[in-house]
């Protein structure tokens, strides 16, 4: 796993980030925590939840390990004829799925607001926010046959070493919602009503197919051609669909997590749903750009490295895979959490989001940052189950994640009566609980891969973290007291100058303590600079 090529996914979803996070800022500009905000967000979780489950988690994964290792050990024709297959059956049961789940979409929503209709919550039934909610699902379920294909084709990417375009993919799908979901959102509702969000989820659907067709030109150079194949009785068809299995639900307890969560938001009170997903859109920013970016380069190398076993190779692309993530992502945890205020503020505070959806949403920042830096590392560890075929140990730990997640959410928001903010509080509790016995269980099967050295090297982040933290907390304190003082553009430089500043400290202090990811970064950028 290169440098080189982790900066350029990290570029590519860093890109595809901020388009993600200019869509969630437009949505809050025009709707803000409404309750028609709720419901859309509650409808779009549903057919985001399988995009994870069998696109970009499980099928995605299984598909990767499986493809590097034909394609090493029989070479590219038997590669080619296992991606024709896939592709197939891919198409034909994930239109299945679409078509089923458009029809049981009213059971869905009342799934999603049992507690609700049940009274067991503040929140009141109300029939036409479910109604309202079954027939966006409905318009957006076509997205799961659509990014599923395109999850097929990145994984074919990845595995034959193209990175750049795969990752900017999901760039055309956050442009084609946008633009799709603003024409269509304006000519159903020009005041920007609850049926403007109609309009916002058909352009979901555009997205879909924007980031599917964006990547057939780098699929067509990479010398494949598609040829529908419907002999699935194969071993490498197999073997996807036995990793997919209990990757199904090992690779995205996050995500079902998040659903859940959604589950009790609603019930909460008007508002939750909207200000948890502007949150959890902050929370993805870092995991999106390093987290995802280092698990993108490491999977194909993982999964090379176990033909033959667990060997040294295998070891060192791990421990320098978690270490990465390490040395990335905690600046991010310690800036979401001692920022969240002022960056909730800039990025949101207009129009129709107001200061007590900043509030609220900020909250839920600093909840889900607890969790940061567990959630990205099981973006590296879990595919690493994949390759050395221990698939069932994450699934196993994964439904433990989940069922603790369950239990904290009912002890949260019914005994202890706390709010939405408890609710991301979980999805870190149970994200750090996953990592950490996946953490020992790989230290059993591959012996110890860096252990120490891991220790030590949090340990100096630690210290360069808390050389940032004094520059966030004095800019928290003495810049953004009352961060709507300040007009837009000022509040927006005072905290650019503020991130820049932490950054550049933790980054220097990182680079005092000898910590070797510092001087590889730099290598990395001094060489992008002289090119």
């Amino acid at each position: 796993m290169s440098a080189k090529a982790t900066g350029k996914v990290s570029l590519a979803v860093m890109a595809s980030r901020v388009l993600g996070l200019l869509r969630e800022m437009m949505f809050a500009g025009l709707f803000g925590g409404s309750r028609w905000m709720d419901c859309f967000y509650l409808a779009f979780k549903v057919p985001n939840l399988l995009r994870d489950l069998f696109a970009e988690g499980a099928l995605s994964q299984a598909f990767v390990t499986t493809f590097s290792k034909k394609l090493k050990s029989e070479g590219e024709e038997s590669a080619w004829a296992l991606a024709n297959k896939m592709f197939t059956l891919a198409a034909v049961f994930m239109s299945a799925i679409t078509l089923l789940g458009m029809w049981v979409a009213p059971w869905i929503v009342e799934a999603l607001t049992a507690l609700s209709r049940a009274g067991a919550s503040p929140r009141d039934y109300n029939p036409e926010e479910i109604a309202f909610t079954v027939t966006m699902v409905r318009i957006m379920y076509p997205f799961i046959l659509l990014v599923s294909l395109a999850a097929l084709v990145m994984g074919l990417l990845n595995a034959r070493h193209i990175f750049g375009m795969p990752a900017l993919s999901s760039c055309f799908f956050n442009l084609g919602s946008m633009i799709g979901g603003l024409a269509f959102g304006w000519w159903l509702d020009p005041t920007w009503g609850k049926d403007s969000l109609t309009g916002f989820s058909i352009g979901v659907v555009l997205g879909g197919a924007a980031q599917l067709i964006c990547q057939f030109p780098s699929l067509k150079r990479a010398g494949y051609r598609f040829a529908a194949d419907f002999k699935w009785l194969d071993s490498g068809v197999r073997q996807v669909l036995r990793l997919m299995g209990p990757a199904v639900i090992a690779s995205s307890v996050v995500q079902v997590n998040v659903v859940i969560n959604a589950m009790f938001a609603y019930g909460v009170g008007e508002g939750a749903v909207s200000w948890l997903s502007y949150a959890f859109r902050l929370m993805q920013l870092p995991i999106g750009v390093f987290g995802v970016a280092v698990a993108t380069v490491s999977l194909p190398a993982l999964s090379r490295a176990a033909v033959a076993g667990v060997s040294d190779d295998f070891k060192t692309t791990l421990n320098k895979g978690l270490r990465m993530v390490a040395f990335l992502v905690l600046p991010s945890t310690l800036g979401l959490a001692l920022l969240a205020g002022p960056i909730v503020s800039v990025l949101y505070e207009r129009g129709a989001f107001d200061a007590v959806d900043r509030i609220q949403t900020a909250a839920a920042l600093r909840a889900y940052g607890y969790g940061l830096v567990c959630y990205a590392w099981l973006k590296v560890l879990q595919p690493a189950f994949y390759a050395i075929e221990k698939r069932w140990l994450p699934m196993m730990v994964s439904m433990l994640a989940l069922g603790t997640n369950i239990g904290f959410n009912w002890f949260f928001v019914f005994v202890m009566k706390w709010g939405h903010e408890s609710l991301a509080l979980t999805t870190s509790i149970s994200a750090s609980i996953n990592f950490l016995i996946l953490f020992v269980a790989m230290r059993k099967f591959a012996g110890d891969f860096g252990t120490a050295g891991l220790l030590r090297l949090l340990g100096s982040l630690l210290l360069a973290g808390a050389a940032m933290a004094v520059v966030c907390v004095a800019a928290d304190r003495f810049i953004f007291a009352d961060p709507v003082a300040l007009p837009i553009w000022l509040r927006a430089g005072a905290l650019a100058a503020t991130v820049g500043t932490a950054a550049a400290v933790y980054f220097a202090a990182a680079h005092v303590l000898k910590v070797a990811e510092a001087r590889e970064a730099l290598q990395m950028l001094t060489s992008r600079l002289r090119g």
